[in-house]
């Protein structure tokens, strides 16, 4: 998942992520649920794509990680053996396979430390931060006002002196990169921005080379024991190592299916550079790529299903928003929905499914139309199978963005990130309150050992119930019906026709 929120470690600091004793699952209930009423195609396809298949997948990408330095991250000789094999299985399998090429900045992070009054704060670079000097700036702590827009704007600093100090912002109200922007123009050294919600903070301050002063991400608990020390000189050094490369997409599409109604499923395929990216996004990746191949490259679809793997996700979502601003209209419409898959084997899981319709009121607003039907198909899945789900943001975390910034219906299933269980969750799904989701998320730890294959296998099964079904009808998403009843629909109409001729004693012969 996209760096915007990432996590190195945790302040669960030397355990190790395969110590967390989760607690008992929940009962699946799969064998006393009813059977799902659906399409034959979606039924066999859950059968076929297994567990077993999926983890076979990672564990080539564990040791494709472990053969090149313990990552996959874009451009490097770890992600170009990823691409190599996704993609050589998609052409074994007979499926018409685009390798694409494109620009990203990449970037690597060399150093992370705030100190103040001799004790150190974990603090996170965000992405395409300027660095500072080695060694770091020193200077005096100043916070910003706390309203609904903090640090936003102009007037927010009417009230605190911030020049040549390192302004503290309290998260929420507009993007990291306008933050550190107005702090900038305010006369600001750097910028530290701290959470307004529990757990680490990351971010992405827009495009490469847009942001002005050095700023990185810290909890809601440092933040707040930070701006009691207001005032104080603080030394923050944030450096990185930033410089234009290029990396890869896959795209594999089906040969049988109609062109013009496409549906579309996409998992990005990089780690990040601190780690193998097994559960992140590994799982969704082999999920992906298992589907595909039971699928296989000629099944008796209505519409063609369209398969991506994305690289630079980790860098800002690159690869999935360069390959949809590089179709046409007329392409994008071909398009009928967008499936997302991103992380779909934390260790302490959840069972998100994004929100289309904004029923759950978190903010971002729905997706376009179609959004809510998809978010449906996915509940009604999970029900079938006694499982409860939660509803998640689009909160621009991943790669559905850019699909819904053109208007075309996006949803997916996630099992959670750097985020805390609740009791509420750990008392419906099992696991461990009070524990991230994923407490090796963008860490060298998250490998083999970093997963809840039980919740791999219940979610690859959604993934394949749901692409199937769009593969047979996409009528509830955008009106266009499957091939059998638009058949029936001009045979009645053919019907009425001559019936009406008759009842005139019209020949028509």
């Amino acid at each position: 998942m996209a760096s915007a929120r990432r996590v190195l470690w945790s302040a669960f600091g030397a355990v190790s992520c395969a110590a967390i004793t989760l607690a008992a699952a929940p009962a699946h209930a799969e064998a006393a649920a009813a059977a799902q009423d659906g399409p034959a195609l979606a039924r066999q396809l859950v059968r076929k794509v297994s567990v077993e298949g999926v983890n076979r997948h990672l564990v080539a990408f564990q040791r494709i990680a472990d053969s090149n330095g313990g990552r996959r991250a874009s451009s490097t000789p770890g992600h170009e053996a990823s691409v190599n094999y996704v993609a050589g299985k998609l052409r074994d399998a007979g499926f018409d396979v685009t390798v694409q090429e494109f620009p990203f900045t990449y970037t690597e992070t060399q150093a992370e430390r705030l100190t103040v009054g001799g004790k150190d704060h974990r603090i996170l670079l965000m992405r395409y931060s300027p660095s500072t000097q080695k060694g770091g700036v020193t200077a005096p702590l100043a916070a910003v006002p706390v309203d609904e827009t903090s640090g936003c704007e102009a007037g927010d600093y009417a009230g605190v002196d911030v020049r040549g100090k390192i302004a503290l912002i309290r998260r929420g109200g507009c993007g990291f990169a306008q933050k550190q922007q107005a702090a900038a123009e305010a006369g600001a050294v750097a910028a530290v921005i701290y959470n307004n919600e529990d757990g680490e903070l990351n971010g992405t301050l827009g495009e490469p080379g847009a942001a002005r002063i050095p700023t990185g991400g810290v909890t809601k608990a440092a933040g707040e024991e930070l701006v009691r020390q207001a005032g104080q000189s603080a030394t923050l050094e944030l450096r990185s190592l930033q410089e234009q490369r290029t990396t890869k997409n896959v795209i594999a599409q089906t040969r049988t299916g109609r062109t013009d109604n496409v549906v579309m499923a996409g998992a990005h395929l990089d780690s990040v550079t601190e780690g193998p990216g097994i559960n992140d996004n590994g799982t969704g990746s082999a999920t992906l790529l298992e589907t595909a191949l039971q699928l296989g490259s000629r099944p008796k679809v209505n519409n063609a299903v369209r398969f991506a793997w994305w690289g630079a996700e980790e860098y800002g979502l690159v690869g999935s928003t360069y390959y949809v601003r590089n179709l046409g209209f007329e392409q994008q419409l071909d398009l009928a929905l967008y499936l997302n898959f991103d992380m779909l084997g934390s260790p302490n899981a959840a069972y998100f499914v994004y929100d289309g319709d904004n029923s759950d009121k978190t903010g971002s607003g729905p997706g376009p139309y179609g959004s809510a039907q998809i978010e449906k198909a996915f509940t009604d899945y999970y029900a079938s199978r006694g499982i409860q789900t939660e509803g998640t943001d689009f909160d621009g975390r991943s790669d559905y963005g850019e699909f819904i910034a053109k208007g075309i219906p996006a949803g997916g299933v996630y099992s959670g990130a750097e985020g805390i269980k609740t009791q509420a969750q750990a008392a419906k799904w099992g696991g461990k309150a009070g524990v991230a989701y994923d407490p090796c998320y963008h860490h060298a730890c998250d490998n083999l050992g970093n997963l809840d294959r039980t919740a791999l296998d219940r979610n690859a099964d959604a993934v394949a119930w749901v692409i199937a079904s769009y593969g047979v009808s996409t009528e509830d998403v955008n009106g266009v019906p499957p091939r059998a009843k638009r058949a029936e629909a001009r045979a009645k109409q053919h019907a009425t026709v001559a019936t009406t001729h008759a009842s005139k004693g019209e020949n028509l012969r």
